[in-house]
């Protein structure tokens, strides 16, 4: 088909249609390096998680005192504890474990270093009760938490005007430290172990963080397989829509009518003899 006969591409209707199927790639070539974005992050997120739970539990006070104005150094680590629990405790609602939903159990806890710390004791499956705290001095081993903000958009807790917090969205340490003795650790702690020993009707305790790598090489890929179909469905119908227009091309030449007839002979007769008559010859 010649270029004269591609003109059908440019008209507005077809640039429009150029147009979308560009902006629709662009966007899945964008999704795709986005996710390969989010896998790298989860495999630096893996590997720090990692690297800090490998290292030898230490004193919570020591890793404090290590970490100075920075907690965020010291998420994961393991720490060791020793303490009191107060009485009184919050419920972290809306959580889910091994399938089941509920609430986290959040304690706090004076430690002999004369500081309080939040500790999450673990999970609790709906329509259990809320074990008391153990009694007495208890040993712990934990996990280094830091404590979280109510995102844009987030719901915000319900105002207790003035009453003791017994329910939380989110651990906001800032929150919980009104209802608090004492100095209040900057993180916050998810249990582990503890002696004396865990009872069974106590909170499960959290399991360690899931160091997979996530779907999202598996998204990075499906992104690029759309923005390739698209590119594919545009090439068919461009090429859907040169065929039909050859074929009505064809279809018109074969419907135009022939030229007029001349009214001369496709081949000049001979001019015949009159009947009876022989030609005279020429010696």
């Amino acid at each position: 088909m010649s270029g004269s006969n591609l003109a059908f591409l440019l008209r507005p209707k077809w640039i429009a249609f150029h147009l979308l199927v560009l902006g629709s790639v662009a966007l899945m070539i964008w999704l795709a390096f986005w996710q390969l974005d989010r896998l790298d992050e989860r495999r630096a997120f893996n590997d720090l998680v990692a690297e800090q739970i490998e290292i030898a539990p230490v004193p919570l006070e020591d890793l404090l005192v290590e970490a100075g104005d920075d907690p965020t150094s010291i998420e994961w680590r393991q720490v060791l504890v020793t303490g009191t629990y107060l009485p009184d405790q919050v419920l972290w609602f809306n959580r889910s474990q091994d399938g089941l939903a509920g609430d986290n159990v959040l304690s706090a806890v004076v430690t002999d270093a004369d500081g309080v710390v939040v500790v999450n004791r673990g999970f609790v499956p709906l329509g259990f009760d809320t074990p008391p705290v153990p009694s007495g001095t208890i040993e712990m081993l934990a996990r280094v938490r830091l404590p979280q903000e109510r995102q844009r958009g987030g719901l915000t807790d319900a105002s207790t005007d003035g009453e003791p917090i017994t329910e939380v969205r989110r651990i906001d340490l800032d929150q919980l430290s009104t209802q608090l003795p004492g100095e209040v650790a900057p993180v916050y702690l998810d249990l582990i172990d503890a002696i004396p020993a865990i009872a069974p009707g106590d909170p499960t305790p959290l399991p360690e963080p899931t160091l997979d790598e996530g779907p999202h090489l598996s998204y990075a890929a499906q992104w690029s397989i759309f923005a390739v179909c698209v590119l594919i469905g545009w090439a068919l119908a461009v090429r859907r829509s040169i065929r039909s227009r050859r074929r009505d091309a064809l279809t018109d030449a074969a419907d135009e009518p022939a030229p007029p007839d001349s009214g001369r002979p496709d081949v000049d007769e001979p001019a015949s003899s009159t009947p009876g008559t022989d030609a005279p010859s020429l010696r």
